[in-house]
């Protein structure tokens, strides 16, 4: 093992080809230049048919990605259905009712089943599937390094535990992310995919009725912006229509840019713990990072697309640890 992955340094090195360590391998660029040259293509290509059908998937693509590799790593586990003695991570409280998109991964799988049979894995799927999501809406596109192997189980209980919540905490996130080995820059720059996507009443009610806020800048945010606190109560009552939804950012709800930072500066996070980066910055450090976001959309691109891949590569499973399922939904026979 040891002796390929000095092989695997040199190609890269020699060839000057990206490599990403992940497992007991390394992930590469191009991975699939020789086994399956046309699989970028026909996840692209799926992937803009869909989205050029319903705009809202590009969000959804996204938080597939996000909410797989914030439980037990990049390895699809997200995907897998339930079967006798393993519950679904579908079903999971941050997941039921809320994660979308299967069915166009299940699409893409078949057509590179078609066309490569038992050498794309699902994890690399979402992976591409998720980058070109961002990119066809505008925001930034980058290198996805790839040979990511398949999980053979979920994790309900891990969906549960390790997927923030939409009203934690500035330290709750922190931890969290820290957990998964990513820091404080990561934490910004990838809450910057609420730029694009919807959210349930369910996930919000707390944040616009919940006790008037004094914030550390020495003024009620909430009071600042009446009108806004009050279209979202029109939208979400003191109770019932949990399942209605208000895009993440009403002002290009369906473009990637950096609004989400300018939102945000103004109070007018959707969610509690958009608001928190700003409510809960007692030192100013992450409020520096806001503004810089905010007024630089170029630097936010940048930087999420550097975290993405660091994201991309958190526990990620290589070698023998996993497979190449031929179904998404279920391990192999």
């Amino acid at each position: 093992m040891e002796r390929k992955r000095l092989l695997l340094i040199l190609i890269s090195i020699l060839f000057n080809t990206p490599t990403l360590r992940g497992g007991d391998e390394l992930l590469v660029h191009d991975y699939y230049k020789e086994k399956c040259p046309l699989t970028e293509d026909i996840v692209r290509q799926n992937v803009e048919v869909e989205i050029l059908k319903d705009p809202r998937l590009a969000a959804s693509l996204l938080r597939l990605h996000f909410h797989d590799c914030f439980v037990m790593g990049c390895d699809a586990s997200v995907l897998l259905d339930s079967v006798e003695g393993m519950k679904s991570e579908k079903l999971a409280g941050p997941n039921i009712n809320s994660l979308r998109g299967f069915e166009i991964i299940d699409k893409i799988k078949y057509l590179l089943e078609e066309e490569c049979p038992v050498t794309v894995s699902c994890a690399d799927i979402l992976a591409m599937a998720a980058r070109d999501a961002v990119e066809l809406r505008g925001g930034p596109r980058w290198d996805v390094f790839l040979g990511r192997k398949d999980s053979l189980e979920s994790s309900f209980s891990g969906a549960n535990l390790f997927i923030p919540a939409p009203n934690s905490s500035l330290e709750v996130l922190i931890a969290n992310f820290k957990q998964q080995g990513l820091d404080i820059e990561d934490l910004v720059a990838l809450s910057g995919s609420h730029t694009i996507g919807r959210a349930r009443c369910l996930s919000f009610r707390q944040r616009i009725y919940e006790a008037k806020q004094e914030y550390h800048y020495g003024y009620d945010r909430y009071k600042r912006y009446t009108s806004f606190r009050r279209i979202l109560r029109s939208i979400c009552p003191v109770s019932g229509r949990d399942n209605r939804f208000a895009p993440l950012d009403f002002q290009t709800p369906k473009r990637f840019d950096n609004h989400y930072y300018i939102n945000i500066l103004e109070g007018k996070g959707l969610l509690g713990s958009d608001n928190v980066l700003i409510s809960q910055d007692f030192d100013g450090k992450i409020t520096e990072q806001v503004w810089a976001y905010a007024s630089n959309e170029k630097l936010f691109f940048t930087s999420f697309a550097k975290s993405m891949i660091k994201m991309g590569s958190i526990n990620v499973l290589t070698g023998n640890e996993g497979e190449i399922r031929r179904s998404c939904r279920f391990v192999n026979a």
